[in-house]
């Protein structure tokens, strides 16, 4: 059970504070809501039998907000070529409401979109899921929005930079030793 006060994290739609609890006459049956304070101004409505159901929880501490920034600092983990596979697997890993897996989603998707771009639904994907992580950020550091916005931001830059230029690194020395073999002697002799 939660208190006023508490910040709490709902899936989808990421944290917020508990700023009441009612109870509220629907379809004539009586039940006590979580009235929920998101970012934007939104107030939400949370059944408290289904909370634990729904996957509200508390937000995360500072010692796992380090955690989520490392996640940002990593290199894109696989996801599907298929669009809509993609799309589906990015969208199931939201709904958990975990947030390392929210981050996954955020740093693949911004990897993506800087190589390739993204469609108009990953873009809103993307949009959504970094939103949820952020929001949730905010609240385990005691930061302004913009602060995070702007850490997550640079932790994807910076590790975008780090594995595309890695990896290209590798692909071009692969291509020059298929067409230069070296075969590690020193021998300078000219062939005549």
């Amino acid at each position: 059970m939660f208190n006023v006060g508490d910040n709490i994290v709902y899936p989808m739609h990421g944290a917020g504070v508990i700023d009441a609890i009612e109870e509220k006459d629907i379809l004539g049956e009586k039940q006590s809501y979580y009235i929920l304070k998101m970012p934007g101004e939104v107030k939400v409505m949370v059944p408290i039998k289904k909370a634990e159901e729904i996957g509200v929880r508390n937000v995360i501490d500072k010692k796992s907000a380090e955690k989520v920034f490392e996640i940002l600092e990593e290199d894109k983990t696989d996801m599907s070529q298929n669009w809509n596979k993609r799309y589906r697997d990015n969208m199931d890993k939201m709904k958990t409401g975990d947030i390392y897996e929210v981050a996954d989603v955020v740093r693949n998707l911004s990897f993506k979109q800087k190589e390739k771009g993204l469609s108009t639904g990953e873009k809103k994907m993307l949009e959504n899921a970094k939103q949820i992580l952020v929001s949730e950020l905010v609240l385990a550091e005691h930061a302004s929005y913009e602060e995070v916005e702007g850490l997550v931001d640079n932790k994807i830059t910076q590790s975008f930079k780090e594995f595309t230029l890695e990896n290209a690194n590798e692909t071009v020395s692969n291509v020059v030793n298929k067409f230069i073999p070296f075969d590690g002697s020193d021998d300078n002799t000219n062939v005549s």
